[in-house]
């Protein structure tokens, strides 16, 4: 997709990069912009980490789920085109992060055949396009991809990346919101992102505190403020 106002760069496993990609949506829907969703692994960012050191327990085997999902996505959008990306993001990481159960989802779960088949069939694809999940083939190209968002930010991030107004615009990690705004503040907010990435030498603006976000598989309903977290390289350390 050469006339995308957006390229956002997304794991399906990541909460943050999904909550994101809702507001994205909705601002989309208001300007009509056309985003064109693409592929960044958390896996492969951090293949020479020792994630039992950095990560808690789970977290190697959450991240591998995304990769094997990626897979899937890539062979769909080779033989289905770049706009049966989006749909199926939707439907799986609907499925991780907001269905009633959510919570309950295991990475292997996540990354199984019988969990993807029928979120493909929700996206309109054929079911057959789950052989991909262990298709090691499709690697160099979600590589690639992630690779060239991180060309465009530095290597100290994670996702979501948003690179705005492609080619000539600015890319950065996030926004990382834990609440899904408002029709009305969804655009406000928008403003004020692009805003800021529209500012030469604007670099960063961070807190590691978060709310947990307002996802079923975090035990937060729609409406209510998760607990506050210290979220340090991409996970949660410490709670408060």
């Amino acid at each position: 997709m050469t006339d995308a106002d957006i390229h956002f760069y997304f794991d399906p496993v990541c909460p943050f990069a999904w909550m994101t990609s809702k507001w994205v949506r909705i601002v989309a829907e208001q300007r009509d912009y056309a985003v064109d969703w693409r592929f960044i692994s958390l896996r492969m960012i951090n293949s020479g980490i020792d994630y039992d050191s950095h990560f808690p327990a789970g977290y190697e085997e959450g991240h591998t789920s995304g990769l094997r999902l990626l897979r899937v996505a890539a062979r769909a959008r080779a033989e289905h085109g770049r706009e049966a990306v989006g749909p199926l993001y939707a439907a799986v990481s609907g499925e991780i992060f907001d269905s009633p159960g959510a919570a309950d989802l295991t990475p292997a779960i996540r990354g199984s055949r019988a969990f993807v088949e029928p979120l493909l069939a929700r996206a309109g694809l054929p079911a057959g396009l789950a052989d991909a999940l262990d298709d090691t083939r499709w690697d160099a190209e979600i590589r690639a991809e992630g690779d060239a968002a991180l060309a465009l930010t530095g290597k100290d991030v994670g996702t979501p990346i948003i690179h705005f107004s492609p080619p000539e615009g600015t890319a950065f990690f996030g926004p990382v919101i834990s609440r899904l705004p408002a029709p009305e503040d969804a655009v406000r907010l928008w403003d004020y992102v692009t805003g800021l990435a529209g500012f030469p030498g604007f670099a960063e603006l961070k807190r590691s505190l978060r709310e947990r976000p307002q996802l079923r598989s975090f035990g937060v309903d729609p409406g209510t403020a998760g607990m506050e977290e210290d979220w340090r390289a991409g996970s949660r350390k410490t709670t408060s």
